[in-house]
Parts: C-alpha cells; sequence; structure tokens
C-alpha cells in the first residue's frame, strides 16, 4: 500500500470511531486536600455534574492530595502555565503571585459567614480581573470554615503564646503570630503532620476539617476557637483550555458554578461543629479563648489592616468600603 492510500485507510478508521471518543474533553485538576476533605468531595461533585451536563463530552478528572506534583502554593503558577488545565486552591497560599487573594486573612476582620459574604462581593470581581490576567477563570469559590488554634500546651493568656512555634500560611500570617510572640513556620498542608512528628511544630492554625484529617490528637491537646481569620479556595481553569471548549459548554459549566456554590458554602458552615465534635471524640479540648485573651490577640494585630491596605493598593477601597458597612 502507498503512503497516500495508507493515510486514506487511516482517515477512514478515525471517521468509524464513535463521536463522543474523539469530540470528548478530558481535564485533570489537581488539589492538595485529601480524597475525604470536603474541598475534595465538592469538586467531585462538581465534576459529575459537568460530565451529565455536557453528556459526557467535558471530563473533570478529580486528583486530590497533590497527586499531580503541584504544590499548593505554586498552583496559581500551574494553571497559569497550563502545567494543569485546572486547579482548586487556596487563595491565601498563592499571595506570592496576587497579594490581593490574602485580603480574608487579615487578622479578625471578618467575624462570620455574613460578613465573608459581603466582603466577597466586594473583592471578588478585583480577583476574577486579577486571575484573568494570569491566564485563568475563576468558576467557584468556598470557604473553608472558621479557622482555630491547635496546641500541645493549654493557652490562657498572651504569655503562653511566648516562643511556641506555630504554623502559619504566609506573610499576614506570620506577622500575626509573630506580634503574639509566637515563632512562625510557614508551610503548605502536607508538611504539617511531619512537622509535628519530628517536634518541628508547636501548634497549628488551620480549620478543624484540616486537623480531623490529619489526626492531630496524635501530636496536639488543645483546640481554641480564635477564629482569627478566614480562607478560601478557588476552582481554577486555564484560560487556553477553556477558551477549547464551545460556548454552550462553556455556559453549562458556569452555570452549574453558579448553582452549586450556595450549597458549597452550606456545606463549609456545617463542617466546624461537625469536626470540632471528632476533636472531642479523639481526646482534643475543645474552647473559646477567654475574653481577655482574645481582647489581646485583637489589640496586637489592630493595625494589620491597615498595614495591608498600604502594602496592597486595590486593598484599601476594598477595606474602607467593608468597614463603612457597604
Amino acid at each position: 500500500m502507498n503512503t497516500r492510500a495508507y493515510m486514506l485507510a487511516a482517515g477512514l478508521a478515525l471517521a468509524t470511531l464513535p463521536f463522543a471518543a474523539t469530540a470528548q474533553t478530558v481535564w485533570d485538576v489537581s488539589l492538595p486536600w485529601g480524597p475525604n476533605e470536603f474541598h475534595t468531595l465538592n469538586a467531585q461533585a462538581f465534576a459529575e455534574a459537568v460530565e451529565e451536563a455536557t453528556d459526557g463530552e467535558v471530563r473533570m478528572v478529580i486528583h486530590p492530595a497533590g497527586a499531580l506534583g503541584v504544590r499548593a502554593n505554586e498552583s496559581l503558577r500551574a494553571v497559569e502555565d497550563g502545567a494543569v488545565p485546572m486547579a482548586e486552591y487556596a487563595l491565601f497560599q498563592n499571595v506570592g503571585e496576587l497579594p490581593l487573594l490574602g485580603i480574608e486573612a487579615i487578622p479578625f476582620l471578618i467575624n462570620d459567614y455574613d460578613d465573608l459574604r459581603r466582603m466577597h462581593a466586594l473583592v471578588r470581581p478585583v480577583w476574577e480581573e486579577q486571575l484573568a490576567r494570569r491566564n485563568q477563570i475563576a468558576l467557584y469559590i468556598v470557604p473553608w470554615p472558621s479557622q482555630n488554634f491547635f496546641t500541645k500546651e493549654p493557652v490562657e493568656v498572651i504569655e503562653d503564646f511566648d516562643g511556641v512555634r506555630m504554623r502559619v500560611y504566609d506573610a499576614n500570617t506570620s506577622t500575626m503570630v509573630s506580634r503574639l510572640g509566637m515563632t512562625p513556620q510557614q508551610m503548605n498542608n502536607p508538611d504539617i503532620v511531619p512537622a509535628l512528628a519530628t517536634g518541628r511544630l508547636d501548634a497549628v492554625m488551620t480549620s478543624g476539617t484540616t486537623a480531623v484529617a490529619q489526626n492531630y490528637w496524635e501530636f496536639l491537646n488543645h483546640t481554641y476557637t480564635t477564629n482569627h481569620l478566614w480562607a478560601s479556595n478557588v476552582m481554577a481553569v486555564n484560560m487556553e483550555a477553556w477558551e477549547e471548549l464551545s460556548a454552550d459548554h462553556r455556559q453549562v459549566i458556569r452555570d452549574l458554578a453558579r448553582e452549586m456554590e450556595p450549597g458549597f458554602w452550606d456545606i463549609s458552615a456545617a463542617e466546624h461543629e461537625t469536626r470540632m465534635a471528632q476533636l472531642i471524640e479523639n481526646g482534643m479540648t475543645v474552647s473559646a479563648p477567654s475574653a481577655d485573651l482574645i481582647g489581646q490577640m485583637k489589640a496586637a494585630t489592630a493595625d494589620m489592616a491597615d498595614e495591608f491596605g498600604a502594602a496592597v493598593p486595590d486593598a484599601a477601597p476594598v477595606i474602607a468600603a467593608f468597614r463603612s458597612g457597604n
């Protein structure tokens, strides 16, 4: 068979394959969280809804626990560069790329989910614009539950923080714990347990979800519901991958993200009490810090919002609008 005939035969063979096999889009989705954490389960539910709504023509394959080799604080860049077509990542862990993503982590600025929704209404359009400039589309954004301090030793007064080696997320939280007398240790989620096991860490700030997923009761004794900051995750897709979809599929996926996001927030809100109960069941004490201690923590970090606004000019008008109640 000559070359021309061979190519024609090959083309005919391909043409006989089922259309779905050649038309299907498959995106690998990178997540740093464990397979049973609620953000991962949300992502899996979203992927299943997308596959169903597109009749199987768009598939999102969820890879939890950093299985694709993308670290949490490298995720924004990985999506931007197309190293992965899609990823969910914590905004605060990528402030080195876009500092405004850290606005939720200003200590004691946001009190509850209602405050957080109000903050997102103000800042999300700016986040989305900045992410678009970094070659990606934000599909949905969902918070972690309120944050806590997990410690080996009891903490009753602010002096009990002196010298404690505390896991932190970013420059913001490093400044916070330094002002409270602790020694910050910045690290991603997968590095926490090895650091606890080797004695590098004495304490961790994170949500109850992560504490349960990582069995903190094996290393730590006390949980303090400090609610000192908020943190959210974004599900983002590379712009080139997005543009390769049909307009109809893009609209379907956007609509699903918009419809499912409120339910994902409800799941987040329910997580805190569930995980606190599990920590108690496994022998940890769970309590609110005293009013005096919280007052001292707030006093030590009171100027951090203004400092953030000065360092990140895009943040200043958002913080002002938030404080004014807009």
